[in-house]
């Protein structure tokens, strides 16, 4: 049987990029500072228990501080946020700088200010795959809004129709 072999990673990333998704942002209490990042990789896992996932590059500046949480805050952005993405999208700046309106929420979480929804989640194991590290949390505490969400397709942001 021959030897399978994987696609190069520029192919991957393309295939991917067809894959249209949700935009959130993932916050955890550090030292000396919080942390926080962009993601897309947010999933829905289990509603019994309730569990929820997402990936990080273990290589990320964020990872530190993911790495050691008990309790992460995940923030479902709306079509309006997308400056916000960016930001926790940036490396080398303070995310969590002015003008960021967010609040110490339940365990200290960061809890940003405006999104269309918030889910404070305890930590419930972290998988190594790859290069990145697959989060299972569970949610202990929710808010939501109405409004529309912001989407990412094809290395875009884009209003949700």
């Amino acid at each position: 049987m021959p030897a399978t072999t994987t696609i190069d990673a520029d192919l991957f990333r393309s295939l991917l990029r067809r894959h249209a998704a949700g935009v959130v942002v993932i916050t955890a209490g550090g030292h000396p500072r919080p942390a926080g990042f962009t993601a897309t990789s947010f999933t829905s896992v289990s509603l019994d228990p309730p569990l929820v996932s997402f990936c990080l590059d273990r290589r990320s500046s964020s990872w530190p501080a993911l790495e050691q949480a008990a309790h992460v805050g995940v923030h479902v952005l709306t079509e309006s946020q997308e400056e916000l993405a960016r930001r926790f999208a940036t490396s080398g700046i303070d995310r969590f700088a002015a003008p960021l309106r967010w609040h110490p929420g339940p365990h200290g979480v960061p809890v940003l200010e405006g999104a269309l929804a918030v889910l404070v989640c305890r930590v419930a194991e972290r998988v190594h795959a790859g290069d990145h590290a697959i989060v299972l949390a569970e949610p202990i505490h929710g808010e939501h809004s109405d409004g529309a969400p912001l989407l990412y397709h094809n290395g875009r942001y884009l209003k949700a129709a």
